[in-house]
């Protein structure tokens, strides 16, 4: 290869990551992370807006909810291993990480689920104070986000073992910017995800222990 191709390659490249920058899927990803965290942090407002105001109490957080945080960055690490493997070609190491992904999502959903249950043991419902009102509507608007999340990693593990069958489709597959830019984008919403979680943790942590 001369150094004219070279130079060629690169052009081609640094054009098709601008292309890709503009691309409609990352414009309403963008779009749809800054809704999101407007929500939340609205939401962040008025519950400590309405705790002090009110003088409620803050409600401890059961500790399965610190365990969950240690899955989501499970998660996201996960997710790092996989596009490292699709940028590699390992056909394999991509389909393993994404599956374990999967795994430790389907985890995270289930021991949300008893993090719940343990606050009903505790008699704390979702009527039980204006805080513990918030505390629920916020932790399961975060569990549907990551609910909405799961088809989408299900879709790219069930088309990669439908795609990636004989070295021609595996290199079809790796080759395809859009691809690229889809996995791209979902492990953005998942390490999004993952700080989302950790912001919650700390902000509702830091109310009860300061109160």
């Amino acid at each position: 290869m001369t150094q004219r191709d070279i130079e060629s390659h690169e052009i081609n490249y640094e054009e098709d990551e601008i292309n890709l920058t503009f691309h409609p899927y990352n414009i309403l990803l963008t779009f749809v992370l800054a809704g999101i965290t407007a929500l939340f942090f609205a939401f962040s407002a008025a519950y400590l807006y309405t705790r002090v105001t009110m003088g409620i109490p803050p409600i401890k957080l059961p500790s399965l909810f610190f365990f969950n945080t240690a899955l989501l960055l499970g998660t996201s690490y996960t997710m790092v291993l996989a596009k490292k493997a699709y940028l590699s070609d390992d056909t394999n190491r991509y389909k393993q990480m994404l599956a374990v992904t999967i795994a430790m999502s389907i985890v995270f959903v289930i021991a949300q689920l008893i993090a719940w249950q343990q606050l009903f043991g505790q008699q704390i419902f979702i009527n039980y104070s204006t805080t513990a009102s918030y505390v629920y509507v916020i932790s399961g608007l975060h569990f549907a986000h990551v609910l909405a999340g799961l088809p989408f990693l299900g879709l790219f593990l069930w088309t990669a073992y439908k795609r990636m069958k004989e070295p021609v489709s595996v290199l079809v597959y790796f080759s395809d910017p859009e691809k690229q830019l889809k996995l791209k984008l979902l492990t953005r919403y998942w390490h999004y995800l993952d700080a989302l979680w950790i912001y919650l943790v700390v902000f509702f942590t830091l109310n009860y222990l300061l109160s």
